[in-house]
């Protein structure tokens, strides 16, 4: 689980949009930008190198 404080303030580092908590797969997603940032060990990962890409069906769910 994130802190919800922590989720109203990160954005996507690369389209500055804001991130929605995906709590089954625990990544930070920005439909945005296409992409999923993993947490690890409770902290969010947020390089771009480090993101997974959205598939379709996950950018337009």
């Amino acid at each position: 689980m994130i802190d919800k404080k922590l989720l109203e303030i990160l954005v996507c580092p690369v389209s500055k949009a804001p991130l929605d908590y995906d709590q089954q797969r625990n990544e930070l997603v920005c439909k945005a930008s296409g992409l999923a940032y993993p947490i690890r060990d409770g902290i969010p990962v947020m390089l771009e190198s480090e993101a997974r890409v959205l598939t379709t069906d996950e950018k337009l769910g």
